[in-house]
Formats: C-alpha cells, sequence, structure tokens
C-alpha cells in the first residue's frame, strides 16, 4: 500500500533524529527499527542526503554530508589519478588497446612507460591531448549528445566492430553488489559490452565511491572473469564479493608522498 505524505515525512524525520543522536547507522538496522523494507529506508536516506542534512556511506548513514566534504572530494580525485597510474602499469609494448568514454581510463595514457601502443576509444576528449610520441590514437566517430564527450551510434560501433583489442580499460558510473556495471550513459552501453567482448582481457577501473553502487542506470552483468582496479577504501564485503565471482581486484593506496 502507497504511503501517505504525512507518514513518510514523519518516518524521515525520526530518522533524521536517530541518525543525528548515534553520528552514523546502518540501513538494516533502519529497517528494522521502522519496519519497512531496505529499499524504503534507502528512498527516505536518499531524499534526506539531497538536502544536505546527512551523508551516506555504503550500508548506512552518517551526520556529516558527504557534499560538504573537500577533503573526500580531493581524495576521489587523488584516487582516480593513482587508478589511472596502475592501470598504465598492465600495458605492454605493442598492445592495442580500447578505452571507453572514461575519464580516469582516458588518463592512463598520460602513464604509458612501455611503447609502442595503439589505441581505439570513443572517448572525444582524447582529440587535442598530448601523449607520449609511441601512443597512436584512433577515435570511433559518432554522435555526440548534449555536452558528452562520448561518442555512440552506429558510426562507433560498425568501426568498433571491425577491431579486436589485447586489452580494454573502462571506466564506469559504478559496480554493483552483484557485479553488474552500472553505465549513466545508456547509448554507450552496447559500446561498452563489445569492448570487453572484443579484448582478450579487460580491466574496470572504478574508485570507491563506485564499488558497490545501485541505481537507476543502465547496466550489463560480467560474463567472463576480469580484472577491477580499485582503491584502498573500497567496501571490503562488496570486494569479497566480488572476488567470488571471479573477478581479479587491485586496490591502490595514497603514497605518503604524492607523484609529481
Amino acid at each position: 500500500m502507497k504511503q501517505g505524505r504525512q507518514t513518510v515525512d514523519t518516518r524521515r524525520a525520526r530518522i533524521l533524529a536517530l541518525i543525528r543522536e548515534r553520528q552514523k547507522i546502518k540501513v538494516e538496522e533502519l529497517s528494522i527499527l521502522f519496519g519497512v523494507s531496505l529499499m524504503t529506508i534507502r528512498r527516505d536516506l536518499r531524499a534526506l542526503e539531497d538536502t544536505g542534512q546527512i551523508g551516506r556511506f555504503y550500508g548506512g548513514a552518517s551526520v556529516e554530508p558527504y557534499a560538504v566534504s573537500v577533503t573526500e572530494r580531493d581524495d576521489v580525485a587523488f584516487y582516480r589519478d593513482f587508478i589511472s597510474r596502475r592501470a598504465a602499469d598492465f600495458v605492454e609494448s605493442g598492445d592495442r588497446i580500447f578505452i571507453n568514454g572514461s575519464q580516469t581510463a582516458l588518463a592512463l595514457l598520460r602513464y604509458i612507460s612501455r611503447e609502442p601502443v595503439q589505441v581505439f576509444t570513443n572517448n572525444g576528449l582524447a582529440i587535442g591531448n598530448a601523449y607520449p610520441s609511441g601512443v597512436e590514437v584512433s577515435v570511433s566517430g559518432g554522435i555526440l549528445r548534449g555536452n558528452s564527450p562520448v561518442m555512440t551510434g552506429d558510426c562507433a560501433m560498425r568501426n568498433l566492430l571491425m577491431t579486436q583489442a589485447d586489452k580494454a580499460f573502462m571506466g564506469c558510473s559504478g559496480i554493483s553488489p552483484d557485479g553488474e556495471i552500472l553505465c549513466d550513459i545508456p547509448t554507450e552501453l552496447g559500446i561498452n559490452e563489445t569492448m570487453i567482448s572484443h579484448a582478450y582481457q579487460y580491466y574496470i577501473l572504478a574508485d570507491h565511491t563506485k564499488i558497490g553502487k545501485t541505481g537507476a542506470y543502465a547496466s550489463f552483468a560480467l560474463e567472463t572473469a576480469g580484472t577491477i582496479i580499485t582503491d584502498e577504501l573500497a567496501p571490503p564485503v562488496v570486494i569479497e564479493r566480488l572476488k567470488n565471482l571471479g573477478m581479479k581486484v587491485v586496490r591502490v593506496s595514497k603514497p605518503a608522498v604524492l607523484p609529481v
């Protein structure tokens, strides 16, 4: 039965008061305390987060809104750079690689040390960038929608289908606890799947904010085992589940002295 607005508002006010009292609390505990489903609690927490009253972490909520944490935002940017650097370590001389529309995946080209390397990408941001002299970049062509630099459509897919790669390096919007890869550009979904199927190995680049994420995104399940490159803050429970699904997981750590 659909709940009335007053019932929902009352429950959310009580949840907010409880979080402020406890500092942090788990979704499962809130579900039991209020006698509603986990999905209902997640909707309540999302509504409170959207108004800046709480912050959320994997499996729960806290009094500190994530959006105002400049330090944590900086950490995410640092970790994404470290992930790009680590991904570049997997590129060998003579490799032909795919890179999708992810900026984190594209950034690995700056750190390639073994050349030559051939790159095929649908990321329009590759155009005009300077890369090591032995890195040759081919752009898929295709349709650009709105302000997105990601190329999709029949042209991009046709050119991709004629290409085989040694490795695919893919960014994503999130990785669910069940191993689904989430994509916030539905028109890129088929291109991501094709890049993985046309590569002998694939790597998913995802910082800790994307591990264990769920939401109303386009998604596909991984049918073959690959490698996830994430960071030390990724939730251990989800990491173990991904390993049990056959995925290899590489986690980077932030060094005491930042690289230049």
